[in-house]
């Protein structure tokens, strides 16, 4: 303990600070200066609290503070130099005593305050000396244990085995290595050029590293962000290279640093880069340029031109966003006409650089001015059938969910065990089968029964789980799943996700703005009634009338241009509206809900932001979108598991040799109450047993469902459940076998001998056929008895008959039975008068302007054009089939 701390003897008298003045002024009696005087300790002036010098006397200090000081300027910070002379240091902070010599003088002793926290420059200038001789070390070190790569164990890769879903084996594939080395005598100077120019300019003379780009790529990786590549080709062809070992970590990118290091002083630039075009991927399963020349123009790479070059090398940055044929099952995005944007772009780009730098004349270059020629992707044998869709349906699903990437997954070794039920897919693509060879004949009717393709899903309601698809024909000569993506239009198998809307979130007031809470709106009852009438003029929810940007009104036609209902208002519940698929009391019931809430409601059930379309449009309701067959079995399931959604999946468990990698977890969200899903199901069972979908109806087995079909009859659909399965089924006209062309929907007029084609036709019967096999030996399971829900709109004036126990459309309208005590109808206003809460049809109005305007289901158009004949998403023009709300179910 320091001596201004220690405790001196009490005094007999005088009080403590007597005490301590007199105790003071007795050791400092010595006079300054004398050997081993306290004086010459630093600090020693300031003793104690008081204020008195030697002696006793008063010191003209002001306190201890000013003592220490004083006693700095006098040589108070001296130490004492003689032998016994105290060497005690005085407060915090003060320097080491000498004699304590430190190997780092840190924190520095002798200096005070911020002083003794700054390094000197020798510490400084020795721990740089120090830090770079330890890195130039590790960087020998490094150097002298890294191995060039032998090219000709690059690019080697394992199978992946895919199951099924009872743990049989599907098939072995993914892990294939189409590749054939080349001398760079074989490979076109034009090929060299072309990634020279887009990759690395520099590429002769650097040294084959970019410590920029390493720099980047490090810092990433230690912020836990994505990796970077190599920024030079030799870079890139040292991580080609080092296929077995694709650890993303710091201390593998640190070995490719001095693999490439390496590389670039003892491996001349010609087999550089040999080495790297001839183990870079292209996509298609081709690693090396030889394979992709094979892949994508069947010739040999030493025949390609520049402009051929420059393609492939922009298939260098990314098969999946530049392959013309399309990447949609790994990315949405990655469409057929995107990629081709993309990959023309990118080869333009990359022919102006090798002109730019010298590699390319201005006239060779002006021959180049579209994508070249090239063929579509050829698949594995193994993966003929339905088999190449479900491999590559697994692998989108693993590379968007999981942490594996796609080149992890391409190197192969893991074993993937998916969902699909082999029984099931095998009946879904037997009962296609059937159908096309019964009724599609194009040797016969070359002009309306070619180009008809199917496309199919099937999906558990308590999981989410696809057990089945149908993506086409064969994937090894049709190369679109068309369970996964198509672009065909569901027409009015959208309208259950309107009466989900209008259940769970009600029609606004229309005395209100129409911003409104849940209070102030009214949930429906399915007794709610609205107008079935043909050409009718759709109104907002406070009953002015709809007009388009331009201002005009417009008129909503049914199917047949036939009113449904009991004349003069055509009044009919929606229980019976959606029975006989009317569209103009969905298309008003849909304005009344809110447009907002009806997206909402179809997202929540399950279907994707990306395939709705026109959704501020009133044809919005009636299914201008495009959703593919999986998301809409998926989304009807969510009603068959009263209201449970479950985003569908493909893959329960991925393997390898370090064990389980990836394990599928179900997240069930509510996304509707029971009551409304119940009550979806009740209606939807009733389109079955006496409505358009009767062709599916199963022998003692309930079954809920709604047929589709869509304007100009582009596309036909049948979605249908049992508590068990969910399917839906696709039927459409699609021209998208001709090269570098965009896909064309045609019209299905007399397709199949038929004078129209109905979602109750062909797509109904193939869902009967399939629903019955898939369900054989499984015990027939009853729906949950719905509850009432919601207020009758509209309501009925007076009791009327209860409806047709046909087990056909009836071509006159039928109705539902007066509201019951539950479902009470809101007193009219005086004004409404009989015609209910929305007032009365208007029967006047402008007509359709008749020249085929129409959109999905005869709906408004939409907005952004997406076929080269139409103005709308599948809106055709001219067909004289009704008007701008035109068109039929």
């Amino acid at each position: 303990m320091s001596e201004h701390r220690r405790k001196p003897p009490q005094p007999q008298g005088g009080g403590r600070a007597a005490a301590r003045r007199g105790h003071s002024a007795g050791r400092r009696a010595a006079p300054r200066g004398a050997h081993g005087s306290p004086a010459d300790s630093c600090g020693s002036t300031s003793y104690g609290s008081g204020s008195y010098g030697p002696g006793g006397e008063a010191r003209p200090y002001g306190g201890r503070a000013a003592a220490r000081r004083a006693a700095q300027k006098s040589g108070g910070r001296r130490r004492a130099a003689g032998p016994g002379g105290p060497n005690r240091s005085r407060g915090r902070g003060r320097a080491a005593p000498p004699g304590r010599k430190r190997f780092i003088d840190y924190p520095r002793s002798g200096k005070y305050g911020w002083q003794r926290w700054m390094p000197s420059w020798k510490l400084v200038a020795g721990l740089f000396v120090g830090i770079v001789g330890s890195l130039v070390a590790v960087a020998g070190l490094g150097y002298a244990t890294v191995q060039v790569p032998d090219v000709a164990k690059t690019a080697q890769a394992q199978n992946n085995v895919y199951y099924w879903s009872d743990g049989s084996e599907m098939v072995r594939t993914g892990g294939e290595i189409n590749r054939q080395i080349l001398n760079i005598s074989d490979i076109p100077k034009d090929m060299q050029n072309a990634v020279i120019s887009q990759e690395n300019k520099t590429f002769w003379d650097d040294s084959g590293v970019d410590l920029k780009g390493i720099a980047r790529a490090l810092v990433n990786m230690a912020r836990g962000g994505q990796t970077q590549g190599g920024s030079t080709i030799t870079q890139q062809y040292v991580k080609n290279a080092m296929l077995n070992d694709q650890s993303q970590t710091i201390s593998r990118k640190f070995k490719e640093i001095f693999v490439a290091i390496k590389v670039g002083t003892k491996v001349p630039k010609r087999d550089i880069m040999a080495g790297y075009l001839n183990t870079s991927y292209y996509g298609r399963g081709a690693y090396g340029i030889q394979a992709a020349s094979r892949a994508y123009f069947n010739k040999d790479a030493k025949d390609l031109n520049a402009g051929e070059c420059a393609f492939l090398a922009a298939m260098l940055k990314g098969a999946t966003y530049y392959d013309p044929a399309g990447a949609t099952s790994i990315d949405p995005g990655a469409t057929p006409e995107a990629n081709e944007k993309r990959a023309f772009a990118q080869m333009q780009d990359t022919l102006d650089k090798m002109v730019e730098y010298g590699y390319l004349s201005s006239t060779e270059r002006a021959k180049y001015t579209t994508l070249p020629k090239w063929q579509n992707p050829r698949s594995n044998t193994q993966l003929s059938g339905q088999i190449g869709y479900l491999v590559d349906l697994a692998k989108a699903y693993i590379i968007n969910n999981t942490h594996i990437t796609a080149d992890e997954l391409q190197q192969g070794g893991y074993q993937i065990h998916t969902t699909f039920d082999k029984k099931k897919v095998e009946e879904l693509e037997k009962s296609v089968k059937e159908i096309r060879q019964e009724n599609i004949k194009p040797d016969e009717r070359p002009e309306t029964d070619t180009h008809v393709q199917f496309g199919g899903a099937s999906v558990d309601p308590k999981t989410g789980a696809i057990v089945a698809i149908y993506g086409g024909e064969d994937a090894t000569k049709h190369f679109t799943n068309n369970a996964d993506a198509t672009g065909a239009q569901v027409g009015s198998t959208f309208k259950p996700f309107v009466l989900a809307a209008a259940m769970r979130d009600g029609v606004r007031n229309p005395h209100l703005g129409p911003t409104q809470g849940p209070e102030e709106r009214t949930p429906v009852s399915v007794k709610s009634r609205y107008s079935g009438k043909n050409l009718l003029k759709i109104k907002n929810y406070d009953g002015t009338v709809w007009t388009n940007e331009k201002g005009e009104e417009w008129l909503q036609r049914n199917d047949g241009n036939e009113s449904i209902g009991e004349p003069p208002d055509f009044m009919v519940d929606l229980r019976e509206a959606m029975r006989q698929s009317v569209n103009s009391a969905f298309v008003q019931l849909g304005m009344d809900v809110g447009l907002d809430k009806v997206k909402q409601a179809a997202l929540d059930a399950g279907l994707l932001k990306s395939s709705l379309t026109g959704t501020t449009y009133p044809s919005f309701s009636i299914g201008i979108s495009d959703p593919s067959a999986i998301r809409m079995a998926a989304a009807y399931a969510t009603f068959a598991a009263s209201g449970k959604q479950n985003d569908p999946y493909s893959v329960e468990k991925v393997v390898n040799q370090d064990g389980t990698v990836y394990t599928h977890e179900s997240k069930p969200k509510q996304a509707f109450t029971a009551a409304v899903a119940d009550n979806v199901t009740d209606v939807l069972k009733t389109v079955v047993d006496k409505g358009t979908g009767t062709n599916a109806r199963l022998p003692g087995r309930q079954v809920a469902g709604k047929t589709g079909t869509t304007d100009g009859n582009k596309s036909a659909w049948f979605v249908g459940y049992t508590p068990q399965l969910s399917t839906a089924i696709s039927m459409f006209r699609l021209d998208d076998d001709a090269n570098n062309k965009q896909r064309t929907f045609l019209e299905m007029y007399g397709t199949g001998g038929q004078e129209k084609i109905h979602g109750a036709s062909f797509p109904a019967e193939i869902w009967h056929d399939y629903m019955e096999q898939a369900l054989k030996g499984e015990p027939a399971v009853p729906f949950p008895t719905p509850q009432p829900i919601g207020k009758v709109i509209n309501g009925e004036p007076s009791p009327t008959p209860t409806p047709s126990a046909s087990t056909s459309p009836s071509p006159s309208p039928s109705v539902t039975p007066s509201p019951s005590a539950t479902e009470t109808s809101p007193s009219p206003t005086p004004t409404e008068s009989h015609c209910g809460f929305f007032g009365c049809p208007d029967d006047g109005g402008q007509t359709g302007d008749n020249e085929g305007n129409g959109g999905a289901d005869g709906g408004f158009p939409t907005p952004t054009p997406t076929e080269s004949d139409t103005d709308g998403q599948g809106n055709s023009r001219g067909n004289g089939n009704g008007g701008w709300f035109g068109g039929r179910d």
